[in-house]
């Protein structure tokens, strides 16, 4: 049987069996399995990885692990000192175009990405099969909790969100895809993620109850759904989120 030696960096630990973190550790396999095939077998999916360094010479997914060969996986955005000799371009990098795709355990995120101007899709009924799907043909960041999904093929950009607070979680979705100046707030449905539109306060008076005529004079309608919003205090909780968040970043 054949054997490597490998060592995961930083957050990739995350994924990993607890003896083997923050180690250099010998795997043993048969044949010649991909690299990619290797790296989620010990439960790293491949969308979380960002370099491959093979016998310190930058390899992609498709290398085939040889016996004796000694393996470097870092994660996306690792501001880490590499060898100078890489030749293949870095996984995994990130695009100008920031869209979300996200789970059905994820609404609360979903809702609050919308209400920072980012363009996230929920589809609440779709099986797994159906998000990958959307993930690759529409080129979105699948946002999911599960691991196993990330490891699909047709996944090629994705996300394996690791906390259970809604709010971390954003957090954690902002600084991972460095998201800071791109946030745009009031600008996309929360509800079905449509664009908003200005809306004049005077043509939808009787749309509105009294006490938000009194105290709010701004407005904006979704262009998908026709729902109204304006800034109250969901917008207000998230704003106050948001210089918390660039105050630490």
């Amino acid at each position: 049987m054949s054997s490597a030696q490998l060592r995961f960096y930083a957050h990739l630990n995350d994924f990993i069996a607890h003896k083997r973190r923050q180690v250099t550790f010998e795997h043993r396999f048969s044949g010649s399995p991909s690299v990619k095939d290797m790296i989620e077998s010990l439960g790293v999916p491949h969308t979380e990885v960002a370099q491959i360094l093979v016998n310190e010479s930058a390899v992609d997914f498709n290398y085939h692990v040889q016996d004796g060969d000694r393996i470097s996986v870092y994660p996306v955005f690792e501001a880490l000192d590499l060898p100078d000799a890489l030749s293949v371009q870095p996984q995994n990098q990130p695009t100008h175009d920031t869209r979300f795709v996200a789970d059905v355990h994820l609404g609360r995120l979903a809702a609050y990405l919308r209400m920072l101007g980012f363009d996230t899709l929920y589809p609440d009924d779709y099986r797994d099969e159906e998000l990958a799907r959307i993930s690759s043909v529409e080129d979105r960041i699948l946002l999911t909790r599960d691991r196993g999904l990330l490891k699909r093929r047709i996944v090629e950009r994705g996300y394996a969100v690791r906390a259970d607070d809604p709010w971390e979680q954003l957090a954690e979705v902002i600084k991972r895809f460095n998201l800071y100046d791109a946030i745009e707030g009031f600008c996309r449905c929360v509800t079905c993620n449509g664009v908003l539109e200005d809306v004049d306060k005077a043509d939808i008076l009787d749309q509105l109850s009294d006490r938000t005529i009194q105290y709010y004079d701004t407005f904006r309608r979704c262009t998908a759904c026709g729902k109204l919003f304006w800034r109250g205090s969901h917008y207000e909780q998230i704003d106050q989120f948001v210089e918390k968040l660039q105050r630490e970043r």
